[in-house]
């Protein structure tokens, strides 16, 4: 099965990672479904690249008369989240694993909602246009698709998360990943509303979100646990670009846990979410 998410999905420290960020980037969305349009009460709703599944349960939970699914290509998240499900009596969460690379196993207009979340680490450059295809694919007519996204992963205080993120950046855009001209940052943004205009979406939006993870912030231990984990599991990927050395990144390492854990560190994480509406009559049927 063809994979080219940058981290391994099936390593417990990754899904411990995706736990943590998954529950901050919602409450800094103000929650899972918060400026979408209105959803029929029993719409069903898919979640695509759905990680341990957090976003799925929690529209469960908020939305008991909806149907909402998520998929991974990670058996040990999709595991995961299906006894999380069990385990919150939620009958209406479901999950599956499925490759986002291949056509998805799903009828056309099957869903009345297609969310995804930081597909920047998942896809390279060239598969966005087929991904986001087969979601308007899936999307039923009148529905919407949601794309979340970063550009950066955050302006701090600290200058080693500065030197690692630029070195991510520039990693990112020698192997194929992202829409940016230069490499000085992930570049995928400016992209999403052109994608779901070209599939001849209609209304589309967006909205931008920040998190701010100041150490005296309700955030500081959610994204400090996702960049410590991160930037560590990221340096292979890193090394691969030939764009820094093992001592390198090992000092990097080091001055950013002790910058971060600083008294006056500050941190603020900017991210877009951009939505749009298929047609009810497609533009060649008009």
């Amino acid at each position: 099965m063809t994979n080219t998410y940058v981290f391994n999905p099936e390593d417990a420290a990754e899904m411990a990672r995706l736990i943590d960020l998954d529950r901050a980037i919602t409450k800094g969305m103000d929650g899972p479904l918060t400026g979408l349009p209105t959803l029929p009460e029993t719409a069903q709703v898919l979640d695509i690249a759905c990680g341990p599944g957090g976003w799925v349960l929690d529209v469960a939970f908020d939305n008991p008369d909806m149907e909402v699914a998520g998929i991974d290509i990670s058996k040990t998240m999709i595991d995961y989240a299906n006894a999380r499900a069990r385990t919150q009596r939620l009958p209406n969460a479901s999950f599956g694993v499925m490759n986002i690379l291949e056509p998805l196993d799903f009828s056309d207009n099957s869903f009345d909602l297609v969310n995804a979340r930081f597909l920047v680490a998942v896809l390279q450059r060239e598969a966005w246009p087929k991904v986001v295809h087969e979601c308007y694919r899936v999307t039923r007519p009148g529905g919407t698709i949601r794309l979340t996204e970063i550009d950066s992963m955050g302006q701090t205080s600290s200058p080693a998360y500065s030197e690692l993120n630029y070195k991510t950046y520039q990693a990112g855009k020698i192997l194929g990943y992202g829409f940016s001209p230069d490499g000085r940052s992930l570049g995928v943004t400016h992209m999403l509303g052109k994608f779901l205009q070209d599939l001849g979406c209609q209304n589309i939006q967006n909205k931008m979100h920040v998190i701010d993870f100041s150490t005296d912030s309700e955030a500081w231990p959610d994204i400090f646990h996702n960049y410590e984990i991160a930037f560590k599991t990221l340096q292979p990927f890193i090394l691969k670009a030939n764009v820094a050395t093992q001592e390198e990144l090992d000092r990097l390492y080091q001055q950013f846990l002790i910058e971060i854990y600083s008294s006056n560190f500050r941190g603020v994480w900017p991210y877009m979410s951009v939505w749009g509406t298929k047609p009810l009559i497609p533009e060649n049927e008009k």
